[in-house]
């Protein structure tokens, strides 16, 4: 006689319970970097919109970001680390191929008693957004109550000081959400995928193969093509952003905020004007003094949004992401 499989019983809905963000100490102004690269100042915010970016000292590693940022999410959230079933952590900076860091960030947080499900995922800029529909589908799913998502990344690590297109761009800090269940929807679906025939557009310049066999390789850096990415984030992205707005049934007049991936302010105008968002809806531009964080850039904008009262709780916000592989993913979520 066949076995009756008892389904598993989850929330009808979740949604962001909990933000928290952490920022690196040192602030590193343009005036820092243009020598090296031969530039000003006033070229670098003309192409990008950063005017200063925060790298971390050797303190604040992957692991130490990710657990301040986690504590202020659960703080937020009003959610004990014990309550936290599963810890995901979206990042490309945690140097070490094995263990994912989640494990390490979950332990010391002492989340689900010190025996939470913890994975790393690794979708470059678009990770937080991937990470909160895998959140999202856990918690609507029975296998976890309570999900900690966090957005960490050192992109100093991987920066080449002496390259002019990428030198300016990076920052550090991390970005952490509690997910939790929900009466009402509170995360829209999702809308991504990937663009493997430009993998090559963002990428490190050397394999970890190469570097093993090659004593004299130099150590990988970030590489981009910038005009391409540029190009294909402003014809693609749009796209993706009112896809996701017609997913989730919101226009987007009814929004309260629009929080894209920090990637490029003059990018993020480009999608303004694609989307036809009216003036008085605000817009994440924490790049301007942050930099481009990647996983982390969406959680911490997200955070500045709420704290600075840009963004009102409770409020319909777009969030999207996109990066290197190229990634994509978006949703309308209902803010904590």
């Amino acid at each position: 006689m066949t076995a009756s499989i008892r389904p598993a019983v989850g929330a009808p809905h979740a949604r962001i319970l909990g933000v928290g963000g952490y920022r690196p100490v040192r602030v590193v102004p343009n005036s820092e970097l243009i020598e090296r690269i031969d530039s000003s100042d006033e070229w670098i915010q003309s192409r990008s919109g950063i005017k200063t970016r925060r790298w971390a000292n050797s303190e604040e590693t992957v692991a130490e970001m990710s657990i301040a940022a986690a504590g202020k999410a659960l703080a937020h959230a009003g959610v004990s680390a014990e309550q936290v079933g599963c810890v995901i952590v979206s990042t490309v900076t945690h140097l070490k191929q094995t263990p994912a860091i989640a494990t390490e960030i979950a332990y010391r947080l002492g989340a689900g008693g010190g025996r939470a499900a913890a994975f790393d995922v690794s979708a470059a800029c678009a990770g937080f957004c991937y990470g909160l529909t895998l959140a999202n589908d856990m918690v609507r799913g029975g296998s976890a109550e309570y999900v900690l998502v966090i957005g960490v990344e050192r992109l100093s690590d991987l920066t080449n000081p002496d390259d002019r297109s990428t030198a300016f761009i990076f920052g550090d800090g991390a970005g952490a959400v509690v997910v939790g269940p929900s009466d009402v929807p509170g995360i829209g679906p999702v809308v991504w995928g990937s663009d493997g025939a430009n993998k090559d557009t963002i990428t490190q310049t050397e394999s970890w193969e190469e570097l093993r066999n090659n004593s004299e390789a130099p150590f990988p850096t970030l590489r981009m093509e910038g005009q391409t990415v540029f190009r294909w984030a402003v014809w693609e992205m749009a796209k993706v952003c009112k896809e996701a707005l017609d997913a989730a049934g919101v226009e987007a007049a009814e929004l309260d905020a629009f929080i894209p991936h920090q990637a490029n302010m003059r990018i993020t105008d480009a999608m303004i004007k694609a989307l036809k968002l009216p003036a008085e809806v605000p817009v994440a531009r924490d790049i301007a003094e942050t930099g481009n964080t990647s996983a982390a850039s969406i959680p911490l904008a997200m955070e500045r949004m709420l704290e600075t009262g840009e963004a009102p709780s409770g409020g319909t916000a777009l969030v999207m992401g996109f990066g290197a592989g190229l990634v994509y993913a978006g949703q309308v979520i209902t803010l904590p």
